[in-house]
């Protein structure tokens, strides 16, 4: 077993049944042109998660820890994508031209994981039309098979599709930890009350960690 120095006790883990998954670092979300900006966001709030996320998914691999990957978007005819998220705040996005192509639209360039953190060969990609990474997917699935019990998340962003699939993921009996640094919001006070909310009244939903922790954990 690992020990990792978390929030709010130390988290114990296993090599063996422990996976990494990389929520939603797609260009839509944390590059200028994507639609993260389109909706008037900063993105150099989210990019900050990115050098995190490098480091620890390289010790991530070297341990060869089990890796995946996720992509939020939707078919080309948006035949998956719910109408109260094509209207919501009164306005339509997704599915619109963007700089990379149709914003959120699996296949157009936006919709591609940014080339920091592009999965290597046999890490899988999850394909998610909602924010968390287990609705309409196979991902508990992909889990069960391998005997994973233990999840690491990263990604974008923390109060939205990173926490929802934290909470998913506890509903299901995995033990979650989050690397603070590894994650990010396009509003900081959300990502500091999202993760106090994942660590309150003994680890509720999960532990609070952050990068070099875990790392020192995985050597």
């Amino acid at each position: 077993m690992k020990t990792v120095n978390a929030q709010p006790f130390n988290y114990a883990f296993d090599p063996e049944t422990t996976a990494l998954i990389v929520i939603d670092m797609q260009r839509d979300f944390v590059e200028p042109d994507g639609f993260g900006a389109v909706l008037g966001n900063d993105v150099s709030l989210v990019r900050k998660a990115i050098a995190p996320c490098s480091r620890l998914l390289r010790q991530a691999r070297e341990a060869g820890l089990f890796i995946l990957h996720t992509r939020e978007g939707h078919r080309a005819d948006l035949s998956n994508c719910p109408p109260a998220k094509l209207t919501r705040g009164g306005k339509t996005f997704i599915g619109e031209p963007g700089a990379m192509g149709r914003i959120l639209i699996q296949g157009e360039a936006g919709h591609d994981i940014i080339p920091e953190l592009y999965p290597q060969p046999g890490e899988p990609v999850i394909d998610k039309p909602g924010k968390g990474a287990f609705y309409a997917t196979d991902l508990h699935l992909i889990l069960q098979a391998r005997g994973i019990r233990s999840l690491i998340i990263c990604g974008v962003t923390t109060e939205v599709c990173v926490q929802t699939t934290a909470r998913e993921a506890n509903d299901r009996g995995y033990e979650v930890l989050i690397p603070e640094d590894c994650c990010a919001s396009y509003f900081p006070e959300f990502h500091r009350a999202a993760l106090e909310m994942i660590k309150a009244q003994g680890a509720i939903v999960g532990w609070v960690s952050n990068a070099d922790a875990v790392i020192q954990a995985l050597r």
